[in-house]
């Protein structure tokens, strides 16, 4: 998809296709007795749902014909057995039926329209796609500033300043990063007094030697920018422990109407070491004052720091790549990644245990289950859940009346499937979701700007758009 974008008179060719996707019922082929059948025999090697098992590469075909030859077969070679004996052949026909109606979520992103304008049309909207900057490998980060002008970071490396003629120039003297895995310079933010005090923060992959070994953190520097350079640089947070992992740093930023500065940390791959355990930083939403320090009212403050990290604000997250405040509200809402099914949409709350890996709608990567439960006293539900996984990356609420119809909606970008989705919200509640800007490429980021513009990145080639409502 992304080498078939170009730019024509700094526009970017796009497609004008959309699809939507609302939570109403679809009649069903099979009943309840199904889902308990599929529940007693064939969740403990496949997972709690089976809208995660059916995301997979099938083998043996998905063909009702084909499903019903392998549960009444098996393959005994690759460690699945035969069913007849223990099921009849009508409810193996109807294992099939369920299995095949599961699969119309995973064809749903199957997107049949190329590219071909750069005008999108939506439910209620129109909007053109302008060209903001290109020439990038992942533009992770963006921010406006009250000039108009932009910051993007790329994760190779470099925060680019951008102005309004797509000139981009390196901004010289940012932190070292490891651009390695799906580290590198990550998310950009301004204080939100920036144009009194010229604070810009940043989210990046710090690393360092232990043991003839790199061990990298997710870390949160703060500086200014004067005459392209980044100057009064101050490291203000590092999560703890490092480890060898290269990936799940998390890394978005938001700040709340108060002025207290929200992160993410992605607990590095390690789901049985950290999200559950507070003694650590992986694996959490982080708060803390604008200058690094804890604020005094943060859920484990008073508590022994060595059990208590005191910066965590909520706990049990797998990879956050989505956070942003609701500006009617003044809540911090949350996108994570699940693994193979389970991303999640979360309102964090100080002190609440967001579940993983204890509870999950998703299942391995291997196809195998975390765990066998989805819903835990004690731990918290999220709004909604994606099966299969979208891979959600960038969150934006649309505060501007320049999108009418699009006003109080959660933008989420998409990387696995190249569009962004729309979510209508309503009492914190989901009420009907749309796929906006299909096959525009990897979605990296969705945030708003200072100027009440929508603004996207996407991967490879690495690009900036503006929505410019029609």
């Amino acid at each position: 998809m992304h080498k078939r974008l170009s730019i024509l008179g700094g526009i970017a060719v796009a497609s004008i296709s959309i699809m939507s996707l609302t939570n109403a019922p679809k009649k069903a082929l099979v009943d309840e007795s199904t889902e308990k059948t599929y529940t007693q025999y064939c969740s403990s090697c496949h997972g709690e749902k089976v809208d995660a098992f059916v995301d997979r590469t099938w083998k043996h075909g998905k063909t009702k014909p084909e499903l019903i030859a392998t549960i009444t077969n098996g393959y005994a070679d690759l460690g699945m057995p035969s069913w007849k004996a223990a099921l009849s052949a009508k409810e193996i026909e109807k294992l099939a039926d369920l299995i095949t109606e599961k699969l119309a979520s995973v064809d749903q992103y199957k997107f049949a329209n190329k590219p071909t304008s750069n005008v999108f049309k939506s439910e209620g909207m129109t909007v053109v796609l302008d060209t903001i900057v290109s020439g990038l490998e992942s533009p992770w980060g963006f921010a406006q500033l009250p000039n108009k002008d932009y910051l993007v970071t790329d994760r190779a490396g470099t925060l680019y300043l951008v102005d309004q003629k797509q000139h981009k120039t390196a901004i010289k003297g940012t932190p070292a990063v490891m651009a390695k895995g799906q580290g590198g310079l990550l998310d950009v933010v301004l204080h939100p007094n920036y144009a009194s005090n010229g604070w810009v923060y940043m989210s990046y992959s710090k690393f360092k030697t232990e043991g003839g070994q790199t061990v990298t953190a997710t870390g949160i520097v703060r500086g200014k920018i004067k005459n392209n350079e980044w100057v009064e640089s101050q490291d203000i947070f590092e999560s703890l422990p490092y480890t060898k992992t290269f990936h799940h740093f998390g890394s978005r930023i938001a700040f709340d109407k108060q002025g207290y500065l929200f992160f993410s940390v992605g607990e590095r791959g390690m789901e049985k070491v950290f999200p559950q355990e507070t003694d650590n930083d992986n694996g959490k939403i982080h708060r803390l004052n604008d200058d690094g320090s804890v604020p005094k009212d943060n859920p484990y403050v008073g508590k022994d720091q060595a059990k208590f990290h005191h910066s965590i604000y909520s706990y049990g997250q797998r990879n956050p790549q989505g956070l942003t405040l609701n500006p009617s509200t003044g809540a911090i809402w949350e996108t994570e990644h699940g693994p193979r099914g389970g991303d999640e949409i979360n309102i964090i709350q100080a002190g609440k245990n967001y579940g993983w890996p204890t509870i999950s709608y998703g299942i391995n990567y291997d196809g195998k289950p975390i765990t066998s439960i989805s819903k835990k006293e004690g731990m918290e539900q999220p709004i909604t859940y994606y099966l299969p996984s979208i891979a959600p990356s960038g969150l934006a609420f649309v505060d501007s009346d320049k999108y009418p119809a699009w006003k109080g909606n959660l933008m989420i970008g998409s990387l696995r499937f190249n569009y962004m989705n729309r979510v209508v919200i309503k009492n914190n509640k989901v009420v009907s979701q749309e796929k906006v800007l299909v096959n525009l490429g990897r979605m990296r980021n969705v945030k708003m700007g200072v100027d009440g513009y929508l603004y996207v990145g996407v991967e490879n080639p690495g690009m900036v758009f503006r929505l410019r409502p029609q």
